[in-house]
């Protein structure tokens, strides 16, 4: 399990976790290829039952716990390394992009979409615990996309970066676009193979994002500060957020982008050309 949050990281068997490809036509059929059931729900424990007879509670064994982490990451690890090897194998970029919910993720891949259309080949692997209405926006952007619902979990992992790539069957020498879960705590773990990623994050957030989340920031190769085109109406400060990310990430990237009406984009796509 997630050692950050408990939420199931182990490959157990079950239904927890669908992966569905939606391709660019009318056809939008979901066909689940492999799941697992989260180990706990938030109404269970995380570890092993703590109730022993007559309603004693043991500790939990904090040993255990960091051992079994150890071993769910690197497994993690092992598999993220054959998932780079293969995309490296086939000239395919990957980017693991990463926010808190609502940052604007999936209208920057919208956006991006459609203005790269014609200059790269563009697909997405799209990661909500549950629904498909991001990846069906992506679908209507003209891009296919492979929807990853991760059920309780909390972060796309390395297995689930695998079995996306088999059912999208990307072109080579494509980019490849992960959205993952929203969330600025345990993605920032797990390594999927990508070989970037890029921290988004709204001015509409608050301005210490990058001191209160620094694993996240401190992770990341590149740092986004979306909806620039709202900074009249809040308090954001976005040299002062610039300044605290590179507090936590010294040498990292920062661009300001709005991507509702376009400002700064061209400055990201420069920054995903260079990448190749």
């Amino acid at each position: 399990m997630c050692g950050t949050c408990g939420c199931d990281t182990d490959g157990g068997t079950g239904g927890g976790i669908r992966i569905s490809l939606l391709e660019t036509d009318d056809v939008s059929a979901s066909t689940p290829l492999r799941g697992r059931t989260p180990a706990h729900s938030p109404s269970q424990p995380h570890a092993h039952p703590h109730a022993q007879g007559g309603g004693h509670s043991h500790p939990v064994n904090h040993g255990e716990t960091i051992t079994l982490e150890q071993r769910v990451l690197a497994k993690n690890e092992d598999v993220a390394s054959r998932n780079r090897d293969w995309l490296a194998g086939q000239g395919i970029m990957a980017v693991n992009l990463m926010s808190s919910p609502g940052a604007g993720k999936t209208t920057l891949l919208e956006r991006t979409i459609r203005d790269l259309a014609g200059r790269r080949a563009v697909s997405v692997i799209e990661g909500d615990q549950e629904t498909t209405f991001d990846a069906d926006r992506i679908k209507r952007a003209g891009c296919a996309v492979v929807q990853v619902n991760t059920g309780a979990g909390c972060h796309l992992d390395a297995e689930m970066m695998h079995a996306a790539l088999k059912s999208l069957s990307p072109e080579p020498g494509s980019l490849i676009l992960v959205e993952n879960v929203g969330n600025l705590v345990c993605p920032a773990l797990f390594d999927l193979g990508e070989r970037s990623k890029v921290v988004i994050i709204s001015v509409t957030e608050g301005t210490d994002k990058p001191l209160k989340y620094p694993y996240m920031f401190a992770a990341a190769d590149l740092i986004i500060i979306n909806k620039i085109d709202l900074l009249p109406y809040v308090d954001f400060h976005p040299d002062r957020c610039q300044e605290y990310a590179r507090s936590v990430n010294p040498k990292v990237r920062v661009l300001t982008v709005s991507a509702t009406t376009g400002e700064g984009m061209s400055d990201w796509y420069d920054w995903v050309a260079e990448q190749y």
